[in-house]
């Protein structure tokens, strides 16, 4: 059995709760674990579970977030699914984020804008997520940012790396990239005040993260 757990996406000065994005789970020995492999999940269960979410969620947000590799991303059932998906929980705005993954290679920036712009039509935005990190450096995505509508820095990643002290540095400059090409900045791995306040002196408003609210499920 499988549940998305949500977790929250702020608006720091305006105080204001502008999104979720939805993690999948699945049931095992009583408790929710990452599944091993997503691309196992059945299409039409993801899809069906995001309708669900999404349109109880209407009233309280005006988007949603939902997680793709690259290859998930130009395949054409799955583009299908999420364009019907997205028709029918209008007017909550579905945000695809997508991540590289070894797996990925084979998948051209050529599909990759024209899946985007197809995605477009229909209302979806493109969420470029993990940048800075593991293969989403600048150089792999630029041909990408006139397609995407916002961009998202995990800090955990550059933890997890051992590249904590890079961090600073890192957002300052993915900040100005947001700016330059009128894109939203999400940050995401907000876990401490310390973190907060870093954020704050950066001006930086739209954060995720452990700090505000962690991913629990939604029933």
């Amino acid at each position: 059995m499988y549940r998305y757990f949500i977790q929250p996406q702020l608006n720091k000065f305006t105080n204001s709760l502008i999104g979720y994005e939805m993690l999948i789970r699945k049931s095992a020995d009583d408790r929710w674990i990452l599944p091993q492999n997503f691309a196992s999940i059945p299409l039409d269960i993801q899809v069906d579970l995001l309708k669900q979410v999404a349109n109880r969620l209407a009233l309280k947000v005006g988007s949603v977030s939902f997680n793709l590799n690259r290859t998930q991303f130009v395949n054409r059932d799955m583009a299908a699914a999420l364009i019907d998906a997205q028709h029918a929980i209008y007017p909550v705005t579905l945000v695809v984020e997508v991540t590289e993954e070894e797996s990925d290679q084979d998948v051209t920036i050529a599909q990759l804008k024209q899946s985007a712009a197809e995605y477009e039509q229909h209302g979806i935005q493109l969420s470029l997520d993990d940048v800075g990190t593991g293969r989403n450096v600048y150089e792999s995505i630029e041909a990408l940012l006139p397609d995407a509508s916002e961009i998202k820095v995990a800090m955990q990643n550059f933890r997890q790396s051992e590249r904590t002290t890079e961090i600073p540095e890192q957002l300052r400059y993915w900040r100005d990239v947001a700016a330059k090409h009128q894109l939203r900045l999400i940050v995401e791995g907000t876990e401490t005040a310390e973190d907060d306040a870093l954020l704050d002196e950066l001006e930086i408003p739209l954060r995720q993260g452990y700090y505000y609210g962690k991913p629990h499920l939604f029933s």
